[in-house]
């Protein structure tokens, strides 16, 4: 992974994985733990070092339920779910697979279709 990724997964996070003391809290209460290949706290520690492209390739990153028990465990406020959503994001978008675009857009509305849902996958997916 490029350094410009990794800036990408802090920037969408929002999370300064720097502010981990790797106390492991937010893993203990981790309801996945046993399915998880890398547990919240090594994907917070692994971002920060810049070891990404095995969580790429982890089936932990679809494993994580974003239940924000880890979020809410911490001592020192980093957000271990938003992390893992960042590097899932990153992961769906190297595949290739996640691209709207605006001609897409019609064809998609249909009346029970909230107009916020297709703002948000345009702004998520478009990037």
């Amino acid at each position: 992974m490029n350094k410009n990724e990794k800036d990408w997964i802090d920037i969408t996070s929002g999370v300064n994985v720097r502010k981990c003391m790797r106390c492991g809290k937010c893993s203990a209460t981790c309801p996945s733990y046993d399915e998880m290949e890398y547990h919240p706290h090594q994907f917070v520690y692994m971002v920060e070092k810049g070891d990404i492209e095995p969580l790429l390739n982890s089936k932990s990153l679809y494993k994580c339920l974003t239940c924000f028990a880890c979020v809410e465990r911490c001592p020192r406020g980093v957000e271990p779910a938003k992390v893992i959503e960042a590097v899932r994001l990153t992961a769906v978008r190297k595949q290739g697979n996640n691209h709207l675009l605006p001609d897409q857009i019609p064809d998609m509305l249909d009346d029970d279709l909230p107009q916020q849902a297709i703002v948000t996958a345009f702004r998520k997916y478009t990037k």
